[in-house]
């Protein structure tokens, strides 16, 4: 009986050590994590941080507003519904993406022949139309600014219509309302 207690005092202690060993290993250097989000926060150069918004084509968006609320649960507003989410580089910061549905017809998808675009959230919007220009994208229009950010339009090369939006979600936080989490 003896040698069993031994045996299981041997094994605790040799997990108890692997356990410390583990934990050592582990560590974080908080500065390195610091200065890693630091830069990332100061990084301007041009280009895609997510997805700001999904909007299509339907034949009855108000209806189709109501059945995503009676049915999906989803928080809607008259323009369709605002999704929430955090910045991984910045837990603390609220971003948002928008959804919506527009009548089949509507100009503002036009001239893509899809009935769908997509909003690309994007870092320095100025460097990012600069750079589309000088590799001969099509841009539809001139950079638009407004409290909640800066938007402009492209086509891909099959002709589908993408917003770039720059965001100050700031602004959109100060706004309130419901959003979907």
């Amino acid at each position: 009986m003896g040698n069993g207690i031994t045996h299981h005092a041997k094994s605790a202690f040799y997990f108890l050590i692997f356990l410390i060993a583990a934990c050592n290993t582990a560590t974080v250097d908080v500065t390195a994590v610091e200065s890693a989000q630091a830069e990332i926060a100061a990084d301007t150069t041009p280009g895609i941080t997510g997805i700001g918004g999904i909007f299509f084509a339907a034949e009855d968006p108000a209806g189709l507003l109501e059945w995503y609320g009676s049915n999906l649960g989803m928080v809607t507003d008259p323009y369709g519904a605002v999704f929430e989410f955090r910045n991984s580089n910045r837990p603390e910061e609220i971003n948002y993406l928008r959804w919506s549905a527009f009548r089949k017809g509507s100009t503002y998808l036009s001239p893509s022949r899809q009935e769908m675009m997509i909003n690309y959230r994007v870092r320095n919007i100025e460097g990012m139309v600069r750079n589309l220009k000088a590799a001969g994208v099509t841009v539809l229009d001139e950079i638009e600014s407004y409290d909640y950010g800066k938007f402009v339009h492209i086509l891909d090369p099959e002709g589908n219509k993408i917003e770039l939006w720059e965001p100050v979600d700031e602004a959109l936080t100060a706004l309130g309302g419901k959003t979907n989490r």
